[in-house]
């Protein structure tokens, strides 16, 4: 490692964040380069951001020529980047439009709206509750936070929104028994990514995609984290054979730039009135012309093919540190959202590990307590898959 100091201590940022903070300088393909010059290989692509990488030359020129164009123009106009992007993300399942906003926690604010509304105009008052699973993350907005049932990031801001039911993750005879049309939406993600990335079993699907259309009641499928490849698939969702109404999107979405999109079918986007939902940087001109680009690369059936060769090389790697070290508890995840469940009393603890990963050369992530995530850019090759679980083995083989 270079012996210049890579990290910025006490920056001016609110206490929530670290007060040592590694200072990244720029990426190439799947590497980062600190402030000191030390370089990572990538396994957390900016939590599942940056799908094709660092440094991407036709991303760069897309962006640039939109720049010179026009950078922002409101939700008051249109532009022809954005009515695009919206014609292919429609054209990926049964939807008749996107509401376009700026981050994954948007998304969902707006799922959330859209079903209450459906509720409402299609039921009346009293049918406005929402469903959410244990373990399950939704972003920190307080409608999102309603729906994410994790004490430490509620409590200090209670009282949240009333009428949400927690119910056990891949549990259909809870679901059966709490279901009911006094519900207005059930939220769900078929990986849950901050909850220790357990997936949601094929049955389980089932018994959502039965239970929601009995009652009426809108299914948001919460792909945030998994849409868009990095399962291999379009979207998470037909791995299992979830059918949602409505699919939210956005961290691959925008490329690194902010941009997400809650995807509506017809019975739900009939129903909505002009003003009743709104964003002002949603759907900007840039954003939407790079998610667009971006959005035909992902969604080429070529590249979903080697996502899933890559991600057989991945779950073949893993198996195989998984069979030499016992700490290994479990592992989880798919495709290229993979989790490695460890026994912190053995092996320390995840964040113990990440920092030693880091000094290895190798980035990690944490999903929940005591599990290592990872999720690298979808352009990584087999050989760099190859070389980061040799860092990861290396950091294992010293414990």
């Amino acid at each position: 490692m270079n012996t210049k100091d890579p990290f910025t201590h006490n920056p001016p940022f609110p206490r929530q964040f670290a007060s040592d903070v590694l200072t990244i300088d720029h990426g190439e393909g799947v590497y980062l380069f600190d402030i000191a010059g030390n370089r990572y290989l990538d396994f957390g692509a900016g939590i599942a951001v940056n799908a094709l990488g660092y440094g991407n030359e036709e991303i760069a020129r897309v962006a640039y020529e939109q720049m010179k164009k026009l950078v922002h123009i409101s939700n008051l106009f249109t532009t022809e980047p954005a009515v695009e992007l919206a014609m292919k993300l429609t054209a990926t399942g049964n939807f008749e439009a996107v509401h376009l906003g700026s981050s994954g926690t948007e998304a969902n604010e707006a799922a959330l709206k859209y079903a209450r509304l459906y509720a409402h105009r299609r039921r009346g008052p009293g049918h406005a509750k929402l469903l959410c699973f244990e373990n399950a993350f939704h972003g920190r907005t307080l409608g999102a936070l309603s729906v994410t049932p994790n004490a430490h990031y509620q409590e200090p801001f209670q009282p949240l929104l009333e009428g949400v039911t927690v119910l056990p993750f891949n549990d259909a005879k809870a679901l059966e028994r709490n279901l009911s049309s006094e519900f207005a939406g059930v939220i769900v993600e078929v990986i849950q990514g901050e909850g220790g990335l357990r997936v949601m079993t094929e049955a389980f699907a089932r018994a959502l995609n039965e239970a929601c259309a009995r009652y009426d009641v809108i299914l948001i499928a919460d792909e945030v984290q998994t849409g868009l490849a990095r399962t291999g698939y379009p979207y998470a969702s037909s791995m299992v054979g979830l059918t949602p109404d409505i699919i939210t999107l956005a961290k691959p979405l925008g490329g690194g730039l902010p941009l997400s999109a809650t995807l509506i079918p017809a019975k739900v986007n009939q129903l909505i009135r002009t003003g009743e939902h709104g964003t002002t940087f949603g759907g900007g001109p840039v954003t939407t012309a790079v998610a667009s680009r971006i959005l035909d690369r992902v969604l080429d059936p070529a590249v979903l093919a080697e996502v899933r060769r890559k991600a057989a090389l991945l779950d073949e790697g893993l198996a195989r540190l998984a069979a030499r070290y016992p700490f290994v508890t479990e592992l989880r995840g798919a495709g290229m959202l993979r989790g490695i469940a460890v026994d912190e009393k053995r092996a320390g603890t995840t964040a113990e590990l990440i920092a030693k990963a880091r000094e290895a050369g190798l980035i990690l992530l944490r999903s929940g307590v005591d599990v290592l995530r990872i999720a690298p850019p979808l352009v990584i090759s087999g050989e760099e898959l190859k070389a980061g679980l040799a860092l990861l083995e290396q950091v294992f083989a010293k414990i």
